[in-house]
C-alpha cells in the first residue's frame, strides 16, 4: 500500500490540473504554474549547490572540522566559523541540510551543526541585503543582533539537553570523530 500511495497522488495531481485547465479553474491552473516555477527554480539551483557540495565535501580535510568545529573546539570560535559558512550560503535550507550533514559526518559536534542550520535560515548574505535595502540597514542589524544569539543559545540547550537524553546520531561508517 504505501509504495502505491505516491503514483497515485501524482495521478489524482495530474488529473486535477488536466480538469482544471479543460474547465478554466483558476486556482488550479495557479497551482500548476506556481508548481513549475518552483520545480524550474529548484532545477536551476540544485545542481550548482550539490556540485559544491561535493568539492566541499572532497576539499575540506576531517580534521580540520574537528578542529575547529569539532568537541576540542573553542565553542566561541566553532559559532563564528558556522556563522560566516551559514552567511556564505546560497540555496536557502535545501543545501544547508547536506552541508550540516557533511559538517556532522566529519566530526562536527551536534550543537554546532544546530547552530548552522538556524544561521543559515536567517543571516544569508544576499537575504539580508534584500532585507536591508526594503527595511533598512538598521532592522536587519537588530534583526541579526537578537537572532543570532538565540540560535546558538537553542542549538547549545538543544544538543545539551539530547545529550542528557544519551541521543547519538550514527555517523557514516568509518567517520567516527577523533577526540
Amino acid at each position: 500500500m504505501k509504495g502505491r500511495l505516491l503514483p497515485a497522488l501524482l495521478v489524482l495531481y495530474g488529473l486535477f490540473v488536466g480538469v482544471s485547465f479543460i474547465a478554466g479553474f483558476d486556482p488550479g491552473m495557479d497551482i500548476a504554474r506556481n508548481f513549475a516555477d518552483f520545480a524550474l527554480h529548484m532545477f536551476r539551483i540544485l545542481p550548482c549547490a550539490f556540485v559544491l557540495i561535493g568539492l566541499f565535501e572532497v576539499w575540506v580535510k576531517r580534521e580540520t572540522v574537528i578542529r575547529h568545529l569539532g568537541e576540542g573546539s573553542s565553542r566561541l570560535m566553532a559559532y563564528v566559523w558556522v556563522l560566516l559558512l551559514a552567511a556564505t550560503t546560497v540555496g536557502g535550507l535545501y543545501v544547508a541540510f547536506p552541508v550540516a550533514w557533511t559538517l556532522y559526518s566529519k566530526g562536527a559536534r551536534p550543537q554546532v551543526v544546530l547552530g548552522y542550520i538556524g544561521a543559515s535560515a536567517i543571516c544569508r548574505i544576499p537575504m539580508t541585503v534584500f532585507e536591508a535595502s526594503f527595511l533598512g540597514a538598521g532592522f536587519s542589524l537588530v534583526r541579526l543582533a537578537v537572532s543570532l544569539p538565540l540560535v546558538i543559545a537553542s542549538s547549545e540547550l538543544l544538543g545539551a539537553y539530547l545529550s542528557r537524553r544519551g541521543w547519538v546520531m550514527s555517523r557514516p561508517e568509518g567517520d567516527a570523530p577523533v577526540s
